[in-house]
């Protein structure tokens, strides 16, 4: 028996001239959070809307809970669904929301009232039955709706970025409920959204989407620590992007020299020879910084610089840098001990990247002369 509750095999959908989703397949193992990440336009959302039943595929199969639902209406399909805005029902209690599903399959009232409380008080909103939709915070109301998705236990739970309307400091918060609550019931959860760092903290696996296609399909360490390809090293997460040819090539590490003569080393992911465009990228943590070029690591190529601009975002703080020669700007990451808090703006530092922890591929089509 399968542990998959959700399996796409080859799934295609076209509007017109324009190839929304490319012979898609992958697999969601049952209990898991699995999301889809992606830019605006990449097909995340027509796929979710497939899985659903909304859209019909013009090419091959979804199977949902080791069924094919090829001709199976959307309200027949083991899958509920949370949108952005949420669709709760103002003239109703909090209650009556949670139960409107079960009201529609024919539930006793009394079955569906038991089971609606109950509901909700595994999602933390105990005595809040009899309340209105707008006495609820934001938050309240995603769990409203979320309660009301769960409370007919379906197999795939699908959430098309609902935490979109909310203001930052309540969306991380949501993200923590979120993880939680999927843990706690053991749903299958398929969650799409633009956010990276929702599909980072969130899930299990993701799946980086773009063009129709999953560029990598792993865990958030493997996205972030092992891109496979350059879009998914310049998508998830922050990287310095340097462009140039490979000038030397020696036991998997990759000298890439820019138009203008900067030199980086990085791993080669890929084949890669010398002379062949290539594209480099460096997060801003894996940098060193230094007052003097002394203080940085032994056996990296440093470089000198001006500090531009100050990022202060407590643990998450960095410093903008334009390299001394080139003037190309770099974004490193400051170290959590404070010892750079007194920086300031136009004074010269020095720093490097740590080769083994830089990545380098095959320049896509068009990308020479495309630093950024």
């Amino acid at each position: 028996m399968s542990s998959a509750d959700l399996v796409a095999d080859t799934v295609t959908k076209r509007f017109a001239d324009h190839l929304a989703v490319d012979a898609l397949s992958f697999s969601v193992q049952r209990g898991s959070f699995f999301s889809i990440l992606g830019p605006s336009g990449c097909g995340k959302t027509t796929l979710l809307r497939m899985i659903a039943g909304f859209i019909v595929p013009d090419g091959g199969d979804i199977v949902i809970g080791g069924k094919n639902m090829r001709d199976v209406a959307p309200n027949r399909r083991p899958v509920n669904m949370v949108f952005q805005q949420l669709a709760l029902f103002p003239m109703m209690s909090v209650g009556e929301n949670v139960a409107f599903g079960l009201a529609r399959r024919g539930v006793a009232r009394a079955e569906r009232l038991r089971r609606s409380h109950a509901m909700l008080e595994r999602v933390g909103l105990h005595g809040s039955a009899g309340k209105r939709i707008d006495e609820l915070s934001g938050g309240q109301r995603q769990r409203v709706a979320i309660a009301r998705s769960l409370v007919l236990e379906p197999t795939l739970l699908l959430l098309d970025e609902p935490l979109g309307a909310l203001d930052l400091k309540l969306r991380e918060h949501m993200k923590i409920e979120l993880k939680q609550l999927q843990a706690a019931f053991g749903t299958t959860f398929v969650y799409i959204t633009h956010d990276q760092s929702e599909a980072l903290v969130l899930s299990d696996r993701v799946g980086v989407m773009s063009h129709g296609r999953f560029e990598q399909l792993g865990t958030p360490q493997d996205l972030y620590y092992r891109p496979q390809t350059p879009f998914v090293a310049g998508f998830v997460g922050a990287n310095n992007r340097i462009v140039g040819r490979a000038s030397a090539v020696s036991g998997g590490m990759v000298e890439i020299t820019t138009a203008d003569g900067w030199v980086i080393h990085a791993r080669g992911q890929g084949s890669i020879a010398v002379g062949d465009a290539v594209e480099g990228f460096a997060r801003p943590e894996i940098a060193s910084l230094g007052r003097h070029a002394r203080e940085l690591p032994g056996g990296q190529p440093s470089h000198s610089g001006q500090v531009q601009s100050l990022l202060f975002d407590g643990a998450n703080s960095a410093v903008l840098l334009e390299e001394t020669r080139t003037r190309r700007e770099f974004r490193i990451a400051l170290p959590q001990t404070g010892q750079f808090s007194d920086l300031k703006s136009q004074e010269a530092v020095h720093f490097s990247f740590d080769p083994e922890r830089a990545v380098c591929f095959p320049a896509r089509a068009g990308a020479a002369g495309q630093d950024g």
